[in-house]
């Protein structure tokens, strides 16, 4: 497994200024976001899951699974939950020429246009993002939303109780946290994401959406 942090270092935060990594607040808001859906089935639970805590998402959505989920994808907005690009195709920006990649990113906004959708926020896969990628799409009037707590949901190594105890550990007013609606995180998912909610509403914490 290749290595990430769980909780954004303070430095790295300092480093990549220009990207968004919290959103600090003193009401104790946090920012539940989803990778990688809408996935048939699995969006579904984490949108009965969110419903029973009465808490909104920001769900950062893969082009080519909107257009094979369009009826799953528009729930989500009917839901009240806030939508983000996260390119076309899950394409890394480390290893993609600049041009291809900023196409890939249109690509999906142009799907999201068509659903009437257009949040200028953008999370790129695996977190990876040249500098020159991320100053066009900066220009493009985009805010690059990356994340402060990592559920590591992605990560089929670690037990579902590690999964959640990344969050609950380590979660504090204005986190932006990341979980995967996706078929390879579900068994963490499945696992974490109840209690967590549970734990957020238990200890004070309310849930806002990023636009």
């Amino acid at each position: 497994m290749s290595f990430y942090w769980v909780k954004t270092n303070s430095f790295i935060k300092m480093v990549f200024s220009k990207y968004c990594w919290d959103i600090p607040n003193n009401e104790k808001k946090i920012y539940l976001t989803f990778d990688d859906g809408p996935t048939p089935e699995i969006t579904d639970w984490v949108l009965s899951e969110l419903k029973k805590f009465d808490a909104k998402a920001t769900f950062f959505c893969i082009g080519k699974n909107i257009k094979a989920n369009l009826a799953l994808f528009e729930k989500l907005i009917t839901e009240g939950h806030s939508i983000g690009n996260h390119t076309m195709n899950h394409v890394n920006g480390w290893k993609s020429n600049n041009d291809d990649y900023i196409e890939n990113i249109k690509n999906c906004a142009a799907v999201l246009e068509e659903e009437k959708t257009c949040n200028l926020i953008f999370r790129p896969p695996y977190g990876k993002i040249k500098k020159a990628q991320s100053r066009i799409l900066r220009k493009l009037g985009y805010k690059i939303i990356m994340w402060d707590v990592l559920s590591a949901d992605f990560d089929q190594s670690i037990t579902p109780e590690k999964c959640l105890e990344n969050v609950t550990k380590n979660v504090k007013s204005g986190s932006v946290i990341v979980f995967h609606d996706s078929i390879k995180a579900s068994p963490n998912l499945k696992f974490a994401l109840p209690k967590t909610l549970h734990f957020l509403k238990e200890n004070g914490y309310t849930f806002d959406i990023i636009h």
